[in-house]
């Protein structure tokens, strides 16, 4: 099973260029992020007619996630529990594959809070939400089912994924505070699939449209795919497809996948 993840920022304004990589890449799931439509709004039929299902949890404008699938979809859980004043538009979770052996992969696509300015309210929001995910994630680990939580997670991990530390040093994506919360959820159990496979400094997921960050390759690695560990035993490969940032009308993210191999 194919398990991909991309911030497509805007689906309707990167359509043609998800339509393409759907049918090149041929993902079993894409998760989708900062969809920045309504539900109604996204362009379900021509997704679908490419043998996709689609969950979609949106928002006017801003925000939204999305799971497609090839391989059922099934169980669909849109909002992250544990703030029920929390509008905005940032988590689903669903079973995928659940007809084939093993019994499914439980998925989420998640559009974690950007947090800046660091002196505002966003960066307590940013670190609030964190804590929510964590309860999620661990209570998705006490399943004992193969998860994958993937996503925008606006986390620069170390320095290994960022082209200038000293440059980031007092953003939001690169706060100590921020990478320690991250830390805190992949140390409940769970896998960073690229790490786990590509230990390769300076791999990166984003590249700002300003001052030509793509040309230079000045990026950041900010999209993650979280494996729990009975996803992580399947684990076969993984990696950045970086051919989508170079098209026209790209998205200033680019796609991350894994592929899982067959139950046990």
């Amino acid at each position: 099973m194919k398990i991909a993840s991309w911030n497509v920022n805007s689906v309707k304004a990167r359509l043609d260029n998800v339509l393409d990589w759907l049918k090149s890449a041929a993902p079993d799931v894409l998760l989708l992020q900062e969809i920045k439509t309504v539900d109604d709004g996204f362009p379900l039929l021509e997704i679908q007619a490419l043998g996709y299902r689609c969950a979609v949890h949106g928002q006017k404008s801003y925000n939204g996630v999305a799971i497609l699938s090839k391989v059922g979809l099934e169980d669909v859980q849109p909002r992250l529990a544990g703030d029920d004043g929390d509008e905005q538009a940032r988590y689903i979770e669903a079973t995928v594959g659940a007809e084939g052996p093993g019994g499914g992969v439980r998925v989420a696509s998640i559009y974690l809070p950007n947090g800046n300015p660091v002196d505002s309210d966003k960066f307590g929001y940013k670190l609030a939400w964190m804590k929510r995910l964590k309860a999620r994630a661990a209570e998705l680990l006490a399943s004992e089912r193969p998860v994958v939580l993937g996503g925008d997670y606006n986390v620069i991990p170390t320095d290994d994924d960022v082209h200038d530390p000293a440059a980031w040093a007092g953003d939001a994506l690169f706060r100590p505070e921020t990478r320690a919360a991250f830390r805190e959820l992949v140390w409940l159990g769970y896998t960073d699939a690229f790490r786990a496979l590509d230990p390769t400094p300076h791999k990166y997921t984003f590249w700002d449209y300003q001052g030509g960050a793509w040309q230079r390759d000045e990026g950041i690695r900010i999209d993650h795919l979280l494996l729990s560990p009975q996803a992580a035993d399947r684990l076969a490969a993984a990696g950045i497809d970086t051919a989508p940032r170079g098209k026209p009308k790209a998205s200033d993210h680019t796609p991350v996948w894994c592929e899982l191999g067959e139950a046990a």
